[in-house]
């Protein structure tokens, strides 16, 4: 006889402390709450990791293979965030891909991050040409 008031108890007590601690309750007849989407990864200082990233997307860079590169750089960024090399070499890769707005937007981040960089001339003749590509056909200088 114990047991079965204890049952009793324990199916009143429930609900009650359900709604004293907020808890939701869906009823069968109500959908599911929407999934949230992941949050983006936090940048996590790891100048080990970086440079890894780096060497393998540079591997890919040789083979060809542009967005496993680009995905190893971005890496290179998130655990390295104030590193130049990973933005130069996503500004190649970009304007490998052809995809010319976000290679000049890596050049220039490189150049912010790296402004006395030895090849800033080149880069910053990159970026113009860039531009010049990216620009409306009749805003085009003519020399």
């Amino acid at each position: 006889m114990m047991r079965w008031t204890h049952g009793i108890s324990l199916c009143i007590a429930l609900p009650a402390v359900a709604a004293w601690t907020g808890a939701q309750q869906i009823s069968p007849l109500q959908p599911p709450p929407p999934p949230v989407a992941p949050a983006a990864p936090a940048p996590v200082f790891d100048p080990y990791h970086a440079q890894k990233d780096i060497e393998v997307g540079e591997f890919y860079m040789k083979k060809g293979r542009y967005d496993a590169a680009i995905d190893r750089f971005m890496e290179a960024t998130r655990y390295q965030s104030n590193l130049a090399k990973p933005w130069e070499l996503l500004g190649e890769a970009w304007e490998k891909k052809q995809v010319l707005q976000k290679a000049a937007d890596c050049y220039k981040k490189y150049l912010g991050l790296f402004p006395d960089a030895p090849d800033a001339k080149k880069v910053k003749k990159r970026i113009a040409s860039l531009e010049e590509q990216l620009a409306p056909p009749d805003k085009v200088k003519k020399n």
